[in-house]
């Protein structure tokens, strides 16, 4: 009987390992236009490698200029993950290739304008344009203007949490 469960029990950790090892996503492929300049360095005479760099390096600014190929660094990189705070986007992922996983768990803003909506519920566009609609019936006791501060932190479940001037913070999601 213990014989049974112990291979059972191995076939079970195998199994799980196996489905962990497939689930897990493949590394990025790098676009045909940059691995033509990294297989490059594996020439070893100067003239030919020196040629190929060339045709290489013309191939990466066409493949630029055509919009096929994108360089972006990590400031930019930095950007894009903030202007997308609130929403879920996966593909996103990229953007962290070579960077330590940090995730962006809240934004300080300015406000550009706050409103009620039919609902009774407070909408929030902030300067850079993103929209937040309040999700929870909590009110305000000061009504927000522009110029006002506001903090919006990462909570429970995929929500998030606006704080405006300093008031009680507001249960919202991401509009646009």
């Amino acid at each position: 009987m213990p014989m049974r469960w112990a291979l059972g029990l191995g076939l079970g950790v195998s199994l799980a390992a196996a489905a962990a090892i497939m689930a897990a996503p493949a590394p990025p492929k790098r676009p045909a236009a940059l691995q033509a300049l990294v297989d490059c360095r594996k020439i070893a005479d100067d003239a030919p490698r020196l040629a190929c760099y060339d045709a290489a390096v013309a191939g990466m600014t066409k493949a630029e200029e055509a919009g096929d190929l994108v360089a972006v660094d990590r400031e930019q990189r930095r950007q894009v993950r903030r202007q997308a705070f609130g929403f879920t986007l996966p593909s996103l992922a990229i953007f962290d290739r070579g960077e330590k996983s940090d995730t962006l768990d809240r934004v300080e803003e300015t406000l550009a304008d706050a409103w009620h909506a039919s609902d009774g519920r407070w909408e929030f566009r902030m300067q850079d344009g993103a929209v937040w609609k309040q999700i929870d019936d909590n009110d305000l006791p000061r009504r927000p203007h522009a110029g006002s501060a506001v903090v919006i932190k990462r909570a429970a479940l995929g929500s998030f949490m606006l704080n405006v001037d300093g008031q009680r913070a507001l249960r919202v999601h991401r509009e646009s």
